[in-house]
Parts: structure tokens; sequence; C-alpha cells
């Protein structure tokens, strides 16, 4: 039962990251503008009038009824989430000896998820100020993260590697996890400051490999959307420098991931393991690429969303592996 809780909570994880790309790219983020209820109802179809009212004095904004359903849908599979990491964690500290399950790891997972909510709070109320987002995206990566690792210690069918071969790809693969880590975070902050289509060429960005780029604004943390810690607006240049950062993190992760990859296929054992992980940095790629030539349909933006928690996901499976093989070494 510990491990289908696991099981369940890890879907669900899956699915709240996707959703969340799905409220943010919608600009659905302040479709309910308090938090954590609408307008301190339970759902939309409570705050119909207040809805209404807020449409009536602002057409076209951040408030509609379609916008409030997607951000309250979000907010319901999320707390459904808390809530089960609660109870695994809960189990894990109950049933602890029949487990034999450390502590550590369920425990950061309730610390995360309850930061997860403050996160979730701030984003609505501070008007989705960009580093508010980005971590919250962070949080959401990382809670699927460790439901992942969990889940594979609780496995008992993982394919065997031999110790000299998980040396061999050790330390590649911890750097390609952080490397997928840090590109998530540049994703992050392209996405939370509406920067994606900020070089809407490929591959050079507005007809340049190095066109003209603002990092001292781009890269401020404490600022508001869409300003500069001045108040002013926020250029394209300081908006085209996010995007051509992240376009730089995207090489770097294709270069690393994909050496990772080509290891892997000269190992019997890790073979199958470097095709699957092979064929999602691609789909991530071709996905990226895609945003930028079609300029950001909805549908190819959640699946770059999705496809990087797939990677994620693949990257921690190995991870979690070649430790435990060279653990039994």
């Amino acid at each position: 039962m510990f491990k289908k809780l696991i099981v369940v909570a890890s879907v669900l994880a899956f699915g709240v990251v996707v959703l969340g790309a799905f409220v943010r790219l919608s600009h659905a983020g302040l479709g309910c503008p308090d938090w954590p209820g609408c307008y301190g109802k339970l759902t939309p179809a409570h705050a119909q009038q207040e809805i209404a009212q807020a449409e009536a004095a602002h057409p076209g904004g951040t408030v509609s009824a379609p916008k409030a359903w997607k951000e309250m849908v979000h907010r319901y599979f999320a707390s459904t989430l808390g809530l089960l990491i609660v109870i695994i964690g809960v189990t894990a500290w109950v049933k602890r000896k029949q487990l034999k399950q450390g502590l550590g790891l369920p425990t950061a997972l309730i610390v995360l998820v309850i930061l997860q909510g403050l996160l979730g709070m701030w984003t609505v109320t501070l008007l989705l100020k960009p580093v508010i987002v980005t971590l919250h995206l962070l949080g959401g990566m990382s809670t699927l993260a460790l439901l992942i690792w969990l889940l594979q210690r609780q496995s008992r069918d993982i394919p065997a590697v031999r110790a000299v071969d998980a040396a061999h790809v050790r330390s590649l693969a911890v750097a390609a996890l952080a490397m997928v880590v840090l590109q998530i975070a540049l994703g992050g902050w392209v996405s939370s400051n509406y920067a994606a289509l900020a070089c809407p060429d490929f591959p050079t960005c507005h007809g340049a490999w190095f066109p003209p780029m603002d990092f001292h604004h781009a890269f401020q943390f404490t600022r508001e959307l869409g300003k500069t810690e001045q108040g002013a607006l926020l250029s394209l240049d300081a908006l085209t420098a996010i995007h051509w950062m992240h376009r730089v993190g995207a090489l770097a992760t294709f270069i690393l991931v994909g050496l990772l990859a080509l290891k892997m296929l000269r190992i019997p054992a890790l073979a199958k393991a470097g095709v699957l992980l092979a064929l999602v940095l691609l789909t991530q790629v071709s996905l990226g690429i895609a945003n930028v030539l079609l300029s950001l349909p909805l549908p190819v933006a959640v699946a770059h969303n999705g496809a990087a928690a797939l990677l994620l996901i693949t990257l921690v499976m190995l991870n979690f592996r070649l430790r435990k093989a060279l653990d039994r070494a």
C-alpha cells in the first residue's frame, strides 16, 4: 500500500507540473486573484457574480470564468497531492520498522509541499512575481524528483548494473542531472517573464548569434513582472538576454545528456535506458525549437514542460540505479 501511494502521488505530481504549465501559458495564473479560494468561495461556480463584475470592469483582463476554472482545478490537484504526501510521510513514520524506510526523504517531502503551498499563495498575492513563479516551478519539479527517488527505494525489480559500469558513467550522470535542473530553472525564468518569443527566429536571434542584450536587468531577481527594479518597463534587450541564456543552456544540456546517452549505449545493462534518455532528449529539443518556429502554440509549449519533467524523471531513476550499484560494491 505504501508503494501504491507513492505511485499515485508521483503520477499526480507529474500532472500538477503539466497543469501548472497550462495555467501559466494560458495566462490564467491570476484567474482567481485571491488564495486559497476564488473570491473567498470554494469554486468559481460560487463566485460567478464576482467574476462577472471583474470581467465587466476589465474586459479581456486576467479574470474570467474559464481562467478561474483553470486556476482552481490546478489548486484542487495540488491540494490532493499535498494530502497524499502528508499521508505518505505519516505512514513512513508510523510504519518505519515494517517499511525499513528512512525518514529523511518523507519528512523532506512534507516540508517541501508546505513550502509549495506558500509559493502558490505568493504567486497570486505578489501578482506573478517572476522569482516566485520560477521557485514554484522548481518546487514542483523537486517534489516530483523526490517522489520518484522514494519510489525507486520501494522497487525490488530494478535491473542490476555492474559496479565497474556504474562507475564509468556516474560522474557524467550526476553532471547531466545538475545541468537539467539548471536548464529547468532557466526555462522557468523564461516562462515567468514571458520571454519565450523574445527571439522569434532559430538558430539565430533577431538574425544574429549575439543580438543586443541587457543581462543586468534580465537577471534581477527582486523585480516585479515586466519591470526593472527602478520601476521602468523591462526592455526587449532584457527579454532577449533571458531567452538567449535558455538557448545556451539548451545547447549545454543537449551536449552533456547526449554524451551520457552515447556512453550508456555502449554498456549492455544500460543500453535500453540510454535509448530512452536519447529519445526524451531529442523530443525535448524538438519541442523547444517548435515553440520558436510556430510562435509558442499552447499544446507544444505545455508538452515542452512535460518533456522537461520526463527528462528529469529519467535522470533521477538512472542516478538511483547507478548509486545502488556502487553501494553494493
